[in-house]
């Protein structure tokens, strides 16, 4: 009884036929759709007043040597923020697809939100110092950019539920 080769000594495998008629394509419809560009994959960069206001509202508690909770929860929105910015200008959300982030955006704008709106109540009460108030009053104005930001990723994803870009046959054969 003849004995099977291995399969690394058998030669190619024989092409399927939705690959011999991508073969057949001209050079151009061979290659690999071209990824999707930072614009398409998040719409987190639009509203960049909210993360210079958060920053601006943290530099101004920083400066007027406001209570260490008004520093610390603004710093921590900024760091969150800046996560995201990191995470999005590197793709690491395709990279990282077991986690849906476009929800996780929406989470961090309401947490952003409730925070900030916090954080800025409680340094308008007392009226200690001009920069405290004005870190509030970036504060608020902040908190205000945080929810239009989340209700704008909300919207995107009732009206695109599928993602950033529309899957095609091309994937599948990927």
């Amino acid at each position: 009884m003849p004995q099977a080769q291995p399969f690394f000594l058998r030669g190619p495998a024989r092409a399927q036929p939705r690959d011999r008629a991508r073969l057949r394509a001209p050079p151009a419809a061979r290659a690999r759709p071209a990824p999707p560009t930072l614009k398409e994959t998040s719409s987190h960069f639009a509203l960049f007043p909210e993360k210079a206001l958060v920053v601006t509202s943290m530099t101004l508690f920083i400066l007027a040597q406001a209570p260490e909770p008004y520093i610390v929860v603004t710093g921590f929105e900024a760091t969150a923020t800046f996560f995201f910015i990191v995470l999005y200008i590197f793709r690491l959300d395709q990279l990282i697809s077991c986690l849906f982030w476009p929800l996780l955006d929406i989470i961090n704008s309401v947490v952003t939100a409730v925070f900030m709106i916090v954080v800025s109540v409680l340094a308008l009460i007392p009226e200690t110092t001009t920069y405290t108030v004005l870190g509030g009053v970036f504060g608020l104005v902040a908190s205000v950019f945080s929810i239009a930001d989340g209700a704008l990723i909300y919207r995107k994803l009732l009206f695109n539920p599928s993602g950033p870009y529309q899957k095609t046959d091309a994937h599948d054969k990927l």
